[in-house]
């Protein structure tokens, strides 16, 4: 009986967290299908009766929205490559490499951690001036291309494979580069994925080096893009809830097709056996 009523407790908890955790995007879905005057009436309307769909149609193309959805997965695809490719390769170096100051180079990576990133917005800033790269799809690429996260994430999870697999590796004949392709990544995929997906999110979400690096609307992402989008719209709060739905769309879709992979990624390690 105390088990069916532990197990009861724990289901309850889970629907108020899921609840509390899900209204505002409810209520986010229920205002852009509603007009500015039905928004603004009291009591709010909790169901749309009759949604109307113009406000998505009006975000996309009177907004512009579609152009900055584009830029930003132009720039969160190629930052995501970058980062994985760049992690795999350093992670597997300091963890089965030999090489000089190999620790050194390692606390090094670790520090990059403990620089807020706006330390590193005027440097980047002119950087990206002196190369001719302002208002370019590389002025918001290159300076995210390799993450310190990454690094130390990935190389603990590489160092936990036993050692033996490597000397019978090489003793089969296997170099760096077969043996990370594999053996140390297809065991590896769930935090390799895990990873993937929280770079993901980053980039997307990126505002403020965006708003610095570019003045046009060529190149600026859907960030920039809500905002912009808010201030023009004031009137048709519609609209901006509707925006912000289509700006989150990509993130819904990557959480719930990599979910198991995400899942397996954060537990990993956890359990022994």
């Amino acid at each position: 009986m105390g088990r069916r009523w532990g197990r009861a407790g724990r289901y309850a908890l889970l629907t108020v967290t899921a609840v509390v955790v899900g209204f505002p995007i409810y209520i986010t879905v229920v205002n852009s299908l509603l007009t500015p005057q039905q928004i603004a009436h009291r009591p709010p309307a909790l169901f749309p009766l009759h949604p109307l769909w113009g406000a998505f149609v009006q975000a996309f193309t009177t907004a512009h929205l579609g152009l900055y959805l584009r830029n930003s997965a132009v720039v969160t695809v190629a930052i995501t490559v970058a980062e994985l490719v760049t992690s795999v390769l350093a992670a597997y170096a300091f963890t089965f490499v030999a090489f000089p100051f190999r620790r050194v180079l390692f606390f090094v990576c670790l520090a990059t951690l403990m620089v807020p990133m706006e330390a590193t917005l005027i440097p980047n800033r002119q950087t990206i001036g002196a190369l001719g790269w302002y208002n370019t799809f590389p002025a918001l690429i290159v300076p995210f291309m390799a993450s310190g996260v990454g690094v130390f994430l990935l190389r603990q999870a590489f160092l936990q494979l036993p050692r033996e697999l490597h000397d019978a590796a090489t003793l089969d004949g296997y170099g760096h580069l077969r043996f990370l392709l594999r053996v140390v990544v297809p065991l590896n995929r769930p935090i390799i994925a895990a990873f993937g997906i929280y770079a993901f999110l980053t980039a997307w979400n990126q505002y403020l080096w965006p708003l610095i690096a570019t003045d046009s609307n060529n190149v600026r992402t859907v960030q920039i893009g809500l905002r912009q989008l808010e201030s023009l719209n004031i009137d048709q709060i519609n609209v901006i809830f509707a925006g912000t739905l289509l700006a989150a769309m990509p993130i819904f879709a990557l959480l719930l097709v990599f979910q198991k992979q995400l899942v397996r990624g954060l537990t990993a390690g956890a359990v022994k056996g």
